[in-house]
């Protein structure tokens, strides 16, 4: 078990499936009462088969996910689900609020379309969720750990392409590695309060996002680029984030780690 999580509260983004589903799921597992916040509706049903919050907001939607995400003064709020999913900002105007320990923002996009033919379209929405969303989640999550006064975690996902992604990509990766500089600014700026903030680099993982962009040999020959011998699981992102959430991870900041398998090494 991942030391000091129990009791604790958790908000990860993207968390109907995939990663982030498996993210939450491991961190309900250790003992942190969670919310999940995803745009498709299945998030409800995620959520309650682990006894967490569900929360259905666009984070293309800026104002959507503030409203989501900060209550008012009252503690109301505009969120589905019960008012509990928002009571975590709160803390930002309310001492007595129960803040959020960690923040995962794992909602990502994915388009592979060659530089030249890509429509700025595609450039823009890829940064507008993968990015500029981060952004958003933080501002209106962070200013409650901060009032706490007890510190707090925030985990921004990347991808291995913001090291050495592939062509095609361009929108990808670039947003990827704004993921990567966006945490490490975000940590200079919040270490003094006891936040840490990461980034999370995986490799290759085989979830629904990019599910039409791959063949057969294309995984086999991503495959062969681990010396393990195998693709990554959703399972292994979601242990390095419990490490990082817990007391264990309490030195670790400014940083993208690499969960690609030893595919990428720097």
């Amino acid at each position: 078990m991942a030391a000091g999580l129990r009791g604790r509260r958790g908000l990860v983004t993207g968390a109907a499936r995939g990663i982030g589903r498996q993210v939450a799921q491991r961190l309900a597992d250790e003992g942190m009462r969670m919310t999940l916040l995803d745009v498709d509706p299945a998030v409800e049903s995620t959520a309650a088969e682990m006894g967490a919050a569900g929360v259905i907001a666009d984070l293309r939607d800026e104002e959507a996910i503030r409203r989501a995400l900060v209550s008012d003064a009252t503690g109301d709020s505009d969120a589905a689900g019960a008012p509990d999913a928002a009571g975590g900002p709160d803390a930002a105007g309310n001492p007595d609020a129960d803040p959020y320990w960690l923040l995962v923002n794992n909602a990502g996009v994915f388009a592979k379309t060659p530089l030249l033919e890509m429509d700025l379209d595609e450039w823009d929405d890829l940064h507008r969720v993968n990015a500029r969303s981060m952004v958003v989640v933080m501002q209106a999550l962070v200013p409650g750990m901060i009032a706490s006064g007890r510190g707090g975690r925030v985990v921004n996902m990347a991808s291995m392409a913001a090291k050495r992604g592939t062509p095609g990509e361009a929108a990808y990766a670039a947003s990827k590695a704004a993921v990567v500089a966006l945490s490490r600014i975000a940590a200079m700026e919040l270490g003094p309060h006891g936040i840490t903030v990461n980034s999370i680099c995986p490799g290759y993982v085989l979830t629904e996002m990019g599910a039409a962009t791959r063949s057969a040999d294309q995984v086999a020959a991503w495959t062969a680029m681990s010396p393990l011998g195998r693709l990554g699981d959703p399972a292994d992102v979601a242990a390095v984030i419990a490490f990082l959430a817990s007391d264990d991870g309490a030195y670790i900041t400014g940083q993208a780690l690499n969960v690609t398998g030893g595919m990428c090494t720097w």
